[in-house]
């Protein structure tokens, strides 16, 4: 348990086992505490970064590559992959420029103002998380139906036994999808909820303490 908890535990007791602290000390106290947390969704964000290339470079293999070129899709692939990582870097700078702001931050209101756009940051980048997997996942499956000639074949002959057969196996494809999509947001919400979201749930406090400390000046 860190310090701050414990002094509001002893104002809760009415304890004289901690020292009094004044405003200013208590505002200094929440702030580092928050700088700590915000630094750690910096630092965790670029370890998940990490983690996710190193994936992605293992599974990278010459047969995928090789299964790629042959249906020319580098016009897809390569933009996206650009793109998602420009967008992540994009997120890394902001992690960090809010690390810094609530490091410089002197006054109540722009800590507490500080703490709702860190949320606010790390909500939008679960969210744009969630969305790439879900573009990946349609991209995916559109590849393999388009570019695979079994996949073709396969259509081309469902296709010519009647036109509701095709769309049983068009229904059942975008049921898959969903399937997966909602198999992977559980596994993802899950994953941030035990990374970010404690983390968020500290900073919550802390907002609520400066809040409680704003009116008590």
């Amino acid at each position: 348990m860190d310090e701050l908890e414990l002094l509001k535990k002893d104002w809760d007791k009415s304890s004289t086992n901690y020292p009094n602290l004044n405003n200013e000390q208590l505002y200094k106290l929440i702030n580092k505490k928050s700088s700590s947390i915000v630094k750690w969704i910096f630092i965790i964000s670029l370890l998940e970064f990490s983690a996710w290339t190193l994936i992605s470079f293992l599974f990278d293999g010459a047969e995928s590559l090789e299964k790629m070129k042959s249906y020319n899709v580098e016009h897809i692939f390569y933009p996206l992959t650009i793109f998602g990582y420009l967008v992540l870097f994009v997120f890394f700078y902001l992690f960090y420029k809010n690390y810094k702001s609530i490091s410089a931050t002197d006054n109540t209101k722009m800590l507490m103002e500080q703490i709702l756009k860190t949320r606010k940051t790390v909500k939008h980048y679960v969210i744009y998380n969630l969305l790439f997997v879900y573009i990946s996942i349609v991209l995916a499956v559109y590849i393999e139906l388009t570019n695979n000639p079994e996949a073709q074949s396969m259509l081309t002959s469902i296709e010519s036994e009647g036109a509701n057969n095709i769309y049983i196996l068009y229904l059942t494809i975008i049921g898959f999808i969903l399937l997966a999509m909602a198999v992977v947001t559980v596994i993802l919400l899950g994953i941030y909820f035990l990374i970010y979201g404690l983390l968020l749930k500290r900073l919550k406090s802390n907002y609520k303490d400066l809040k409680a400390l704003e009116k008590a000046i």
